[in-house]
């Protein structure tokens, strides 16, 4: 099936181009979006006419674009989730998940502009693509925590495991205090008698 684009489509073309796609992703996405038209005579003169006011357009949204990229390229935003010891989360984080974020935190980020290849399963630090304009993508970090503390110490630089495995030394390292607090309690009681007997004896 043949289409005209009416704005640049990564690994497809740029706008004007007429392109030959399969029916389905025309129907399912370049249509509905906006992003092209049928690549008939009729549609063809149409894009001509309007093209000057399309590129105009394009090139406005374009500017848009990259003054909202120089703040948002490189932000972390924080996604608290529930998830296992190992780190596996208990559902998974979405593109609406990470525009939500991005939007809490003051940025215009609409979720068809998250570019998530697979949904995140597992806690930790994420690069995400956010894709503001067909010419203009960023990358983002997604912070996807059990709580507001363990997002700071992700941010720090530990992993899930690394905390995981500090805590259960601190644990171990707590139990092994108080068997020694016992241990000394415990020989302090049996050299009791003992050293009032060696000391009567010396007496006598």
């Amino acid at each position: 099936m043949q289409v005209i684009l009416l704005e640049r489509v990564a690994k497809l073309g740029q706008m004007g181009d007429v392109v030959d796609v399969k029916p389905g992703y025309a129907r399912n996405f370049l249509l509905p979006q906006g992003k092209a038209k049928t690549a008939s005579e009729a549609n063809i003169a149409s894009f001509e006419a309007q093209k000057a006011q399309l590129e105009a357009r394009n090139l406005e949204t374009k500017k848009e674009a990259e003054a909202l990229a120089e703040k948002l390229d490189g932000q972390q935003f924080i996604v608290i989730r529930s998830a296992s010891d190992a780190g596996a989360l208990y559902g998974s984080v979405t593109p609406r998940d990470a525009a939500d974020a991005a939007t809490a935190d003051g940025f215009s980020v609409d979720k068809k502009q998250v570019a998530l290849i697979h949904p995140i399963k597992e806690l930790g630090l994420h690069s995400v693509a956010v894709k503001l304009h067909p010419e203009v993508e960023v990358e983002i970090k997604l912070n996807v925590a059990r709580s507001e503390e363990e997002a700071e110490l992700q941010a720090s630089g530990k992993s899930i495991q690394e905390l995981a495995a500090e805590e259960e030394a601190a644990a171990e390292f707590e139990i092994s205090e108080l068997f020694d607090d016992i241990g000394s309690a415990a020989s302090d009681e049996d050299e009791g008698p003992e050293a009032e007997a060696a000391g009567d004896e010396e007496t006598n």
